[in-house]
């Protein structure tokens, strides 16, 4: 037997747990209340403050509790253009404007969206990453909405899920080198312990399936079984294909897929 190898010893947490002792808290949108649904709230934009180990930056809004005298801060992404002052108005009511948000039956088709729900009141899933957002296809008769993906692939939701108009922040982010090993060190360091990431070839056959032998080679297929035991399962798991995607997709082909 094989020592416990590294995506065995992730699964248990112990050092592998994520950072999380400096976060601002859950960026998610106001739970779907009666004045969501039926008319619009207002809230104003106090700060916009980065979270420690997320790419975009987070908005903090103050809204007014609609039950009791008393305010309410949420937390939000913030979508590119957004500043502090700025009024953002939720529900069915409100404008097509940069920030608000609206479910996605009263959003026009091609309209750009980002952290889109899921499922109506979820208070937000899909397009949540820094540059990130979720484009509005076309509005289905029941009740359906089909959206795109970040990935390129479409997705049909409920048209009563909410979604913020806008893209997110902090695109562009990776475009940028990090250059060298210090600034990556410290970019981890805020998530969790995943880098460095030593190659599998490059340790001993007792620590790795791909380790050990004269050179640093595998040694053998690298795809592997779905149903593969822990502590074998590396590689390209249950792969359907592996190798570089050669050539474009011909025009009908495309045609077909976007309709």
């Amino acid at each position: 037997m094989g020592r416990v190898i590294r995506s065995q010893r992730k699964g248990a947490g112990s050092i592998f747990r994520s950072h999380t002792t400096k976060r601002k808290g859950k960026a998610v949108f106001r739970p779907y209340d009666y004045a969501e649904k039926c008319g619009y709230t207002k809230g104003i934009v106090k700060n916009i403050i980065h979270d420690p180990g997320r790419g975009a930056p987070l908005a903090m809004v103050q809204f007014k509790n609609m039950y009791k005298y008393k305010k309410i801060f949420s937390t939000f992404i913030a979508t590119e253009g957004m500043y502090t002052g700025q009024y953002i108005y939720c529900g069915k009511q409100a404008r097509l404007m940069i920030g608000n948000i609206i479910p996605l039956h009263s959003v026009p088709e091609g309209t750009i969206c980002c952290n889109v729900e899921a499922r109506p009141g979820d208070r937000g899933k899909f397009g949540r990453t820094s540059g990130n957002h979720v484009t509005v296809i076309n509005q289905l008769k029941n009740g359906k909405t089909r959206i795109r993906l970040p990935s390129g692939s479409k997705k049909i939701v409920s048209s009563n899920c909410r979604g913020m108009i806008g893209v997110v922040a902090g695109g562009n982010r990776i475009d940028k080198p990090l250059l060298k090993a210090g600034r990556a060190f410290f970019k981890y360091k805020a998530k969790r312990n995943c880098w460095p990431v030593v190659r599998g070839v490059a340790m001993n056959p007792v620590e790795h399936p791909h380790g050990g032998g004269n050179h640093q080679h595998i040694g053998h297929s690298s795809t592997v079984r779905r149903d593969a035991p822990p502590g074998r399962k590396v590689g390209l798991i249950g792969a359907r294909r592996t190798g570089r995607l050669r050539g474009g997709k011909k025009k009908n082909d495309i045609k077909i897929n976007e309709l």
